[in-house]
């Protein structure tokens, strides 16, 4: 199995920049397609960006797709979130989570098919 651990998370003002990191441990986080997500308070957890085990798919919510690049670093055994121009309404915590897929180049939108979850990171937007 393996375990993720967030961090990165902050507060930041609108129009900043933010880099979350998901470290693997356990097993090689190259096993594994992987995801971002987010819960505001109040509101369902919803989805942000995934990327493939090849790291040569990625896809993005509406709502992020320019402003949020996601990566990974195979050899550092980690999975980034780059967040730029933030906005309040991105406020949330924000949850890594890996799903052990073994096709090459699927990535995954639905929380529901991913096995494993990290703890979270808070990110607070001030306007």
């Amino acid at each position: 199995q393996v375990q993720l651990v967030e961090s990165g998370g902050g507060l930041v003002q609108a129009g900043g920049s933010l880099r979350l990191s998901c470290a693997a441990s356990g097993r090689t986080v190259s096993s594994y397609a992987m995801g971002w997500f987010r819960q505001a308070p109040g509101k369902e957890r919803e989805f942000v960006a995934a990327i493939s085990r090849s790291g040569g798919s990625t896809y993005y919510t509406d709502f992020v797709k320019g402003r949020f690049t996601i990566s990974r670093d195979n050899a550092k055994n980690t999975v980034y979130l780059q967040m730029n121009s933030l906005k309040p309404e991105d406020t949330a915590v924000y949850y890594c989570a890996a799903d052990p897929t073994t096709r090459q180049y699927s990535v995954f939108t639905t929380s529901y098919e991913y096995d494993y979850w990290g703890q979270g990171t808070q990110v607070t937007v001030s306007s």
